[in-house]
C-alpha cells in the first residue's frame, strides 16, 4: 500500500491514566516490580534449560523460545509504560511508536503459534510415544519454531506498515499506556474501515488457527489418556499437559477479551485495564506456571542449586 505523505504528527503523547493522577503514582512501583520479576523469572527458566542436559527435549526447547518471547514482549511495553506513569506528559516519537507496535504484534503473534506447536508436541508425545523421537526430531522442531517466528514477523510487518501508511495530522494524544493498534488508529486522518475489517479478520485467524490446533490436540490427548489402563499413567500424562493448558487458558483468555470485542462496549479506561491484564499477567505468570507445576523443572532447579552450593563449600 502506498504511503501517504500528509502526516504532520512527529510524536505522540501517551495519556496513560492521566484522568487519575493519584493512581499513576501508586501503581508505578507495582509495575516496576512486576517487570523485574518477569525478567528474572524468564531468565531463570532459560538458564535452567540451557544448563541441564536432561531438559534438552522438544518440550523444553519450545519453552525456551516462549520465555524469550515473554521477556521481549514485556520489554517492548514496560519501560515506556513506566515512563508514562512517572511523568506528567509522556511523549513517544513517530518511529518509536511504530517500533513498539511492531514489537507487540511480533511477539504476540509468535506466542500464538508457539503455543500451538507446543500442543502438537504434547499430542505426539502422548498419542504416539513409540515414534515420538522420529516424528518430533530436531529438524521438525526447528521448522515449527521458524514458522512461529516467521508468522509473527509477517503479521506485524503487514499490520504496522498499513497503520502508519495513514496520515496523522492531529490530534496526537494516544489514550493509552503504549502504542497499541486501536488507540493509534483512532488518530488517523483517513477512513480506516477497510483496515479495521482486515485487522479484525487477521487477528481472528492468528488467534483461532493455533487455538483450533490446540483444541484438536487436546481432544485427541484426552481420548488417549482415558484409554490408559493405569491410574499412574493417566496422572503422569495429565501432569505433562497441565502447565501448557494453564498457559494457553491465561494467554487466550486475556487476548480474546482484549482484542475480540466490539469497539464501543467498554470505556477507554476499562480497555486500558484489559490490555494491562494481557500484557502484564501472561509474561509474569508463565515462568511461575512452568516452574511450580512442572516436576522436571523443579528437580532440575534443585539439582543446579545443589551443584552451585557444593561448588562454593570449601
Amino acid at each position: 500500500m502506498k504511503r501517504q505523505n500528509a502526516s504532520s504528527v512527529v510524536e505522540f503523547i501517551l495519556l496513560g491514566f492521566s484522568n487519575f493522577p493519584e493512581l499513576q503514582g501508586k501503581i508505578f512501583g507495582v509495575f516496576l516490580v512486576t517487570y523485574l520479576v518477569t525478567l528474572v523469572g524468564n531468565a531463570v527458566i532459560l538458564t535452567i534449560i540451557f544448563l541441564d542436559q536432561s531438559l534438552h527435549t522438544p518440550m523444553y526447547l519450545f519453552l525456551q523460545h516462549l520465555s524469550v518471547v515473554e521477556a521481549s514482549f514485556s520489554t517492548s511495553i514496560m519501560p515506556e509504560m513506566l515512563l508514562v506513569l512517572s511523568t506528567k506528559k509522556a511523549t513517544i516519537s513517530f518511529g518509536g511508536c511504530f517500533a513498539q507496535m511492531y514489537s507487540i504484534l511480533l511477539f504476540g503473534g509468535t506466542e500464538c503459534f508457539l503455543l500451538g506447536a507446543m500442543a502438537y508436541d504434547r499430542f505426539t508425545a502422548i498419542c504416539h510415544p513409540l515414534t515420538y523421537p522420529l516424528i518430533m526430531n530436531r529438524r521438525v522442531l526447528m521448522k515449527l519454531v521458524g514458522f512461529s517466528w516467521t508468522s509473527g514477523v509477517v503479521m506485524s510487518t503487514l499490520q504496522t506498515t498499513w497503520v502508519f501508511s495513514f496520515p496523522f495530522c492531529g490530534p496526537n494524544e494516544v489514550d493509552h499506556l503504549f502504542c497499541e493498534t486501536p488507540p493509534v488508529l483512532e488518530l488517523a486522518c483517513a477512513d480506516t474501515f477497510l483496515f479495521e475489517i482486515y485487522a479484525f479478520t487477521g487477528t481472528l485467524l492468528i488467534v483461532m488457527v493455533p487455538f483450533l490446533l490446540i483444541l484438536l490436540s487436546y481432544i485427541r490427548i484426552l481420548c488417549a489418556i482415558l484409554k490408559m489402563p493405569a491410574t499412574m499413567g493417566r496422572q503422569k500424562a495429565f501432569s505433562t499437559c497441565a502447565s501448557h493448558l494453564t498457559s494457553v487458558t491465561l494467554f487466550y483468555g486475556t487476548a480474546c477479551v482484549t482484542y475480540l470485542q466490539p469497539k464501543s462496549r467498554y470505556s477507554p479506561d476499562t480497555k486500558k485495564l484489559m490490555s494491562l491484564a494481557y500484557s502484564l499477567l501472561t509474561p509474569l505468570l508463565n515462568p511461575l506456571i512452568y516452574s511450580l507445576r512442572n516436576n522436571e523443572m523443579k528437580m532440575a532447579a534443585a539439582k543446579l542449586w545443589q551443584r552451585h552450593v557444593a561448588a562454593h563449600i570449601p
